[in-house]
């Protein structure tokens, strides 16, 4: 009896767990597979740019020098704002060239009482020597020392336009409209000679202002054969062809975009053989005075277009030691792990060279989800480009 029982308990013990296995199998055969978004690969013409670092100078810097010395007697300006030209910035201590002047003033009518002297005493000895009262040599010495005296005056003119040059050099106006930077000289100061200070100050006009940047010799070679019809035949910019104008995008410190948009003016004369590099200068509008000279900004030159290019977000992309890889929807929706050639970043996009079509679909989210040879339910979605809704 008692074996009995025990068989009877043995088989439905044996029963549940026969049961329990057969509802888990089932459960595992039904389970759906995970819901994972993907988008198709773009594909669309790309402008193909590149990012220079370059520095920002006024259209015109121009130095305030002092040209000529003494002590600093008046600051007239604010530092940091607008001037006129012609306005005073500086004056200089006038006094020993106010009295430079006054010696080269007597010293040109001391010349001017020699010339008249020499030219009666000539004139008493040509009516003279007609009639051979006196003789040659004689006439010969006065117009020596008639010459000889209006060289003089000539000389001492001459002395008094540069002493009185030197005593408006004590008087320095801006040369040009713009804004002046901070002085490097107080009043009381000694300037003009080293090492006290002979460059005062600079003003700069920034309605526009100049951007420099280097190219290397194979990036010249683009520019120049981008730019080559509005070459002339010395190879410099030749101002009566169309140019391509505005073509230069600015990025500033803070990574923002600058509004308006500048050309190349010129190409450098040679090729630095320290560094390889080849001067490039662009132009850029500045009508809102925010650019201002010694600033450091991206020049971003646009070479080429990419026809038909292949594009999927930077997110759908992992790198692992230098090699880049993407997770493809296969047709029987399949993960399969492909190697891609990623060439450059065009702003929250990589431009893919190989291993994509312009028919596939990757994963764009829950990468850390999926592996190879895995079966998914894709969620197709549209992908926005973060860059072009910041701009």
């Amino acid at each position: 009896m008692k074996i009995n029982q025990f068989h009877t308990l043995a088989f439905l013990f044996l029963g549940i767990v026969l049961l329990n296995s057969s509802c888990k199998e089932n459960s595992t055969q039904t389970q759906a597979p995970p819901e994972i978004e993907v988008i198709k690969v773009i594909k669309k013409d790309v402008p193909l740019k590149r990012d220079f670092v370059g520095q920002i100078y006024g259209f015109k810097d121009i130095p305030i020098r002092a040209r000529v010395e003494g002590f600093l007697e008046g600051v007239h300006f604010d530092e940091g704002f607008p001037v006129k030209r012609g306005d005073l910035l500086y004056t200089i201590d006038a006094q020993p060239y106010q009295a430079e002047v006054a010696s080269m003033q007597s010293k040109v009518a001391e010349a001017q009482t020699y010339l008249v002297n020499a030219e009666n005493e000539l004139a008493r000895y040509k009516p003279l020597a007609e009639i051979n009262a006196v003789s040659k040599s004689d006439l010969d010495a006065a117009q020596a020392s008639r010459d000889a005296a209006e060289a003089s005056l000539k000389a001492a003119n001459a002395n008094l336009r540069m002493s009185e040059i030197n005593l408006s050099y004590t008087r320095i106006a801006s040369p040009i409209d713009g804004i002046i930077g901070k002085t490097e000289a107080r009043e009381g100061e000694f300037v003009g000679r080293e090492p006290n200070p002979v460059i005062l100050n600079v003003v700069s006009n920034v309605n526009k202002t100049r951007v420099q940047f280097f190219l290397t010799e194979a990036e010249y070679l683009v520019i120049y054969r981008e730019f080559s019809e509005n070459l002339g035949k010395d190879g410099t910019i030749d101002k009566s062809k169309p140019q391509n104008e505005n073509n230069l995008e600015l990025i500033l410190a803070d990574g923002s975009l600058y509004e308006e948009k500048g050309s190349v003016e010129f190409l450098g004369r040679d090729i630095d053989v320290s560094t390889g590099s080849i001067l490039v200068q662009a132009i850029f509008d500045n009508p809102k005075g925010l650019l201002r000279p010694g600033m450091y900004a991206k020049v971003r030159v646009e070479f080429d277009v990419a026809e038909g290019a292949i594009l999927v977000p930077q997110r759908c992309v992992t790198e692992l030691q230098g090699q880049y890889s993407v997770y493809v929807v296969e047709e029987d929706n399949i993960i399969k792990s492909r190697q891609v050639k990623a060439a450059s970043k065009i702003d929250d996009l990589w431009l893919i060279t190989e291993g994509l079509e312009d028919d596939d679909r990757v994963v764009i989210d829950g990468l850390q989800k999926v592996a190879t040879g895995m079966e998914i339910q894709p969620v197709l979605s549209e992908f926005k480009s973060q860059e072009v809704k910041n701009n």
